[in-house]
């Protein structure tokens, strides 16, 4: 979710709502009350929303981490047809010749 597109995308709703609120009751301060209440709902919406996707991206990095940390352990465990152990490749000598 991108914050300022979500912000005006807000703003635009709340306007269209007050403008539709005053029309239907006729009453500028219920239509401002109604439209305090919406406001309020979006914010409660947004923010589980946000923590939703935290939540959700925290889960999918722990799981990226112990499986990289079950591949690491298999790697050292079993025997290479080469007998290089896994990590050893940055530790090679480079050369340009």
């Amino acid at each position: 979710m991108y914050a300022p597109r979500v912000f005006v995308s807000m703003t635009g709703v709340l306007i269209v709502f007050a403008v539709s609120a005053y029309f239907m009751t006729g009453s500028f301060y219920t239509a401002l009350i109604q439209t305090l209440i919406c406001a309020v709902l979006l914010q409660v919406g947004y923010f589980i929303g946000v923590l939703y996707l935290v939540r959700r991206e925290k889960k999918l990095r722990e799981e990226n981490i112990s499986s990289e940390a079950a591949t690491i352990k298999n790697s050292k465990d079993s025997n290479r047809r080469d007998g290089l152990r896994a990590d050893a490749a940055p530790n090679l000598p480079a050369s340009d010749t």
